[in-house]
């Protein structure tokens, strides 16, 4: 098996920027600090969506986990969580399927330290600390296994979560292990932004997170993913219906105006593992 190199623990310090403290001030957030901030800002000036599509993919996470626990689906595993902020996946999936059992992952000591402090009351809910890149790790906590039952249907969740996953390689083997450890019935649900129809604002991001040394993977890409590569992640399982799309389309309600996607340059898309 490839050998991907490990990431040294992130640690805290709050003067580098930091992917997930910069959506949150970007969502409107209080949990970011003066160098998140200031990154946020020149993110901004190259696109000023950004914002919009925050919102955006909040609304695309909403739909699949409704979509899932309407097709009874009660567990469910949010990889590279992020910051808590409105409409979480426990609360969207206990309120549209009530017992529901959810575990939030994230490598950020100040994510889980948040993420506890506001979600760990719920008896349904758990918050663990691991690095996506190493998913044995994930799969094999003591407290997701506590709580998910991986021989029952599961939903593993990756919400913009393999955006700073630079590596094309990791990104497959991260899906693919998920893919390959949940039973029959399961889901794995991806959102990702993409370079197809703004590549010179994802390359202008990607320099300058690189050049702002923003906490994010191992290391930087010189461009975004493409819509292609992301239905690539794919593998071995079914698409469900409507596929890999933009997002603002995924689980859109018939006759319902859509955003345009030149202004949503992220993609979703939902696979069930049939075997």
């Amino acid at each position: 098996m490839t050998r991907f190199p490990k990431l040294e623990p992130l640690g805290f310090d709050p003067t580098i920027p930091n992917q997930a403290r910069i959506y949150d001030y970007l969502v409107g957030g209080k949990d970011n600090f003066a160098a998140d901030r200031e990154a946020a800002r020149w993110a901004l000036s190259v696109a000023p969506e950004l914002p919009m599509m925050c919102r955006e993919g909040r609304r695309f996470l909403e739909r699949v986990v409704r979509h899932l626990a309407g097709r009874g689906v009660r567990q469910f595993v949010d990889v590279g969580c992020g910051l808590p902020t409105q409409g979480n996946v426990h609360e969207i999936a206990q309120a549209a399927a009530p017992g529901s059992r959810v575990v939030y992952v994230d490598n950020d000591p100040v994510v889980v330290t948040h993420a506890r402090a506001l979600l760990e009351d719920e008896e349904h809910t758990a918050v663990i600390e691991a690095d996506m890149r190493e998913p044995d790790q994930v799969l094999g906590h003591p407290r997701l296994k506590s709580l998910i039952d991986l021989g029952s249907p599961v939903a593993i969740l990756l919400f913009f979560a393999l955006d700073v996953i630079p590596e094309d390689e990791l990104a497959s083997h991260i899906v693919g292990r998920f893919r390959d450890a949940i039973a029959p019935g399961g889901y794995v649900a991806i959102g990702h932004t993409v370079s197809d129809l703004r590549p010179e604002a994802t390359a202008g991001l990607a320099d300058l997170y690189q050049s702002r040394s923003v906490v994010t993977g191992h290391a930087h890409r010189e461009q975004q993913r493409t819509k292609a590569d992301v239905e690539g992640l794919f593998d071995g399982l079914s698409l469900v219906p409507p596929g890999v799309v933009y997002i603002p389309a995924w689980g859109a309600d018939a006759g319902q105006d859509t955003l345009d996607p030149r202004a949503i340059w992220s993609v979703g898309g939902v696979g069930r593992k049939d075997a």
